[in-house]
């Protein structure tokens, strides 16, 4: 079976119809579950919910404390290349771009590791665009056997890639894996990514699990936020969440929540979330999933990512350059992915969690 075989399942459910007869009522009812289901988390998604946010609060901090304590694990990206051969229309990578392309050498990559431990940062993502014959697999093994050298976890997001392949990376040092499917919609899909591998949804839906079994200590998915009606989009977030969750045991299942931010090009998001939405369908996800961890990037501004720790977040991404390398140098900003808005310091975003009566956590595991 593959979270394809889910997708098509509810292909013609009529969401509109259950979201117009849901009611106060029935989110009631929902917080008082112990165990969510599938319809409990489409429940807590409806305009309904929008009137009820203040009950789900309390319970997603009571979820979280509980599985999680008051921490918040910090964790900075590392792009080291971004070369392309996927035309998505909402992303700055865009082969059509003309950005500057660039990617690091193993020396460079040194002195990014170097430059990135000294702010204390133990937990590094590393990036690339979706290129694999600008960033083959001895390439990539070699940097993550440079960087597993200078940090306690070093995970990667990557294009997607088959089971043997994650496997050598997770032997030579990976132990983590992000893969965005950006929009659960296949019709969508095809409308967003006009060429290059990208264009595969089922390879790419399937990658996750592919990851697991190749043996990832955790797996993290999402959907870019603006490209698809948004409240589906997290709904089958969280399906999907699920699905791996009760097949892979042993693998700590997460997700994120990025929403549409600016990039190169003319893109407009169809279906943008507003900041209360963005926390109903945080806080749903959170209700569903109770032991899941939630990664919020600097996409989101500084006040409101402070605002969301006591609402569910596990994991805050700080310092964060979306060009190529931007630690040891600076990177240039035409290169870059999306645009950040959170442009605080490991220190700063550190501060704001101890402010908020959390322990901001930079190691939480050690390889033996």
């Amino acid at each position: 079976m593959s979270f394809y075989e889910i997708i098509e399942h509810y292909r013609n459910f009529d969401f509109d119809d259950f979201f117009a007869q849901t009611t106060a009522a029935d989110v009631a009812h929902v917080l008082s579950k112990e165990r969510l289901g599938d319809m409990d988390l489409l429940t807590l998604l409806s305009p309904a919910a929008s009137a009820c946010l203040e009950p789900m609060a309390h319970k997603a901090r009571q979820l979280t404390v509980q599985h999680f304590g008051r921490t918040i694990q910090l964790f900075i990206p590392l792009y080291i290349s971004n070369y392309c051969s996927n035309q998505c229309v909402y992303c700055g990578f865009n082969r059509t771009h003309a950005i500057a392309r660039s990617k690091l050498s193993l020396p460079q990559i040194e002195a990014e590791a170097r430059a990135i431990t000294r702010t204390g940062m133990q937990h590094v993502l590393l990036l690339t665009g979706e290129a694999p014959a600008a960033t083959p697999m001895d390439y990539l093994v070699a940097a993550v056997s440079l960087l597993k050298n200078h940090f306690a976890s070093v995970s990667i997001e990557i294009f997607p890639m088959d089971k043997a392949q994650y496997a050598a990376l997770n032997a030579a040092g990976v132990d983590g894996l992000t893969l965005f499917q950006e929009t659960y919609d296949p019709d969508i899909y095809r409308q967003v990514h006009l060429a290059g591998r990208k264009m595969d949804f089922r390879y790419r839906l399937d990658a996750p699990e592919r990851g697991a079994r190749a043996g990832f200590r955790a797996v993290n998915i999402g959907a870019l936020i603006g490209l698809a009606e948004k409240r589906r989009e997290v709904f089958f977030t969280g399906l999907h969440a699920r699905y791996l969750d009760d097949r892979y045991l042993e693998t700590e299942i997460s997700f994120s929540l990025p929403r549409f931010n600016p990039a190169e090009g003319e893109y407009k998001p169809a279906f943008p979330a507003d900041d209360r939405a963005f926390v109903q369908f945080m806080m749903a996800l959170r209700l569903f999933q109770p032991r899941a961890g939630i990664t919020i990037s600097t996409r989101e501004r500084a006040r409101f990512r402070d605002h969301l720790i006591p609402l569910g977040v596990t994991r805050f991404s700080a310092a964060s350059s979306t060009g190529v390398g931007g630690y040891a140098e600076p990177a240039q900003r035409e290169s870059t992915q999306f645009a950040i808005s959170d442009s605080r310091s490991v220190a700063e975003v550190a501060a704001a969690i101890v402010a908020q009566g959390y322990q901001p956590v930079y190691k939480d595991w050690d390889r033996i």
